[in-house]
């Protein structure tokens, strides 16, 4: 399937990009807001987005079917892999779901089509409506597509004309996402743009920074610095940073048939997009003294792994990725031949999967690719105490402990720095409503207008 030049992403490699035609993309994209998109009602375009989502769970879909095929070989993925991602990403896009967003984030789902109260601004006479930026800009990074297609859908519910800036070489799945919003409604398409170039190319960038409203950007603390730096004061800049997750499987969790149950759901979590993720878990802590030790719970994970590698394996992988992963395996080799304080357990004959058994509790950053540590701690207390040193980059804790407790240790966890508990199984698939980083996506990108009623 040949997809047709409706983005600059879709010219051929050969195309040379300006700063004229960036500049003249912007303007495009903010007249097409203004004919096609800024009266639009929340409740159309949210009745648009749950059309496209519905197309992409269809197993026929040709933009689906191209994101298999194109992406494995392109992004490194496999086909299983960006199947069950693509599933978990649009099946919560329903009304009910864009209404519990809107609500959340703004008070009402209609604060964006007009000044409107909420029962308790009704009380003290007051309403308001939240005003979109113009131009939003989005600059993204990596091959995981979840984050730029979150930030498509954010943006379209606030009404911007967007202009998503990928990496070189890693548009594809950006691409079709915005082919598949331009097939259902193409007025709508005609407010997005897609690009790519390599990243610091600041004669373009200086362009799109001149045009933007506000600007949403993930990567590195670095690279998130060096574009805070280059914008506009006027600007907004929306930033997510690299971010960490770890998981907790309480010791009465453990106990009979919920062992079973418990890895699997472990299991899932680590393979989810190859672990690539903010979301991904690096150390699973697994509480001593209850119905399976930490090492046994590290034999049946790397067990339940090897299954998971026959229906979904994980991609292929760069040369140094790849021995990254054989020189870590190498030094733990050594240390399990000479103590029984640390094991290993790993994929024969390929880089697949890794798990390190490791009494010392310290927090240890994995390099990924489905590569995971298993480590005891007594309680929730030790494991915070042995992730202390990541406790400023928290993204996720996955929990696997008795729901009568799960609240209480929320709350335990929140207050110590993560920003989103989850049960074990679902860290890679957070809810629409999902405040990133602790921050609400949509409040995050609107101003608002207060008005106080005679």
């Amino acid at each position: 399937m040949n997809l047709p030049n409706y983005f600059l992403a879709d010219l051929p490699a050969e195309a040379a990009l300006g700063p004229t035609l960036i500049r003249e993309a912007c303007l495009s994209l903010k007249r097409n807001r203004e004919l096609y998109l800024a009266r639009r009602s929340t409740g159309d375009l949210v009745n648009s987005l749950c059309a496209v989502a519905k197309e992409w769970l269809h197993p026929d879909y040709p933009l689906r079917r191209m994101a298999l095929d194109d992406g494995s070989r392109m992004t490194g993925f496999s086909r299983a892999t960006i199947a069950a991602g693509l599933d978990s990403f649009f099946r919560v896009f329903t009304p009910d779901d864009f209404e519990a967003l809107l609500e959340q984030d703004l008070g009402h789902t209609r604060r964006l089509d007009a000044v409107t109260s909420h029962s308790a601004e009704r009380q003290t006479g007051r309403a308001a409506i939240a005003v979109s930026p113009a131009l939003l800009v989005h600059i993204t990074a990596g091959n995981l597509p979840n984050p730029a297609w979150m930030s498509i859908v954010l943006g379209v519910l606030v009404r911007s004309a967007q202009f998503v800036k990928c990496a070189s070489g890693m548009s594809l799945f950006t691409r079709l996402f915005a082919h598949s919003l331009h097939e259902a409604d193409p007025k709508l398409g005609a407010c997005l743009e897609v690009a790519e170039w390599p990243g610091g190319t600041t004669t373009l960038e200086e362009e799109l920074f001149d045009e933007a409203d506000c600007v949403t950007a993930t990567g590195s603390d670095e690279t998130l610095e060096n574009i805070r730096q280059r914008l506009p004061s006027r600007v907004r800049f929306v930033s997510h940073g690299h971010r960490l997750s770890f998981g907790y499987v309480s010791g009465e969790f453990l106990a009979g048939s919920n062992k079973r149950i418990v890895i699997a759901r472990v299991a899932a979590d680590v393979a989810a997009w190859d672990q690539l993720g903010c979301l991904s878990p690096h150390v699973i802590y697994v509480q001593q003294d209850g119905g399976c030790s930490a090492e046994a719970f590290a034999e049946l994970l790397a067990n339940e792994l090897e299954v998971i590698e026959a229906v979904q394996p994980r991609g292929g992988l760069p040369i140094s990725e790849a021995a990254a992963i054989a020189s870590r395996r190498s030094v733990y080799e050594i240390r399990a031949a000479n103590s029984t304080e640390t094991r290993l357990w790993c994929s024969q004959n390929s880089s697949a999967w890794t798990v390190v058994y490791e009494s010392d509790p310290r927090f240890q950053v994995s390099c990924l690719n489905r590569f995971v540590y298993v480590k005891p701690v007594p309680d929730v207390a030790a494991m915070l105490a042995a992730a202390d040193s990541i406790r400023d980059r928290v993204s996720t804790i996955g929990l696997a402990v008795a729901e009568s407790r799960f609240q209480e240790l929320a709350g335990i966890l929140g207050r110590w720095g993560a920003t989103r508990i989850c049960p074990m199984g679902r860290m890679q698939q957070p809810p629409l409503t999902w405040r990133h980083d602790g921050r609400g996506p949509l409040a995050e990108l609107v101003t608002w207008t207060d008005c106080e009623l005679p």
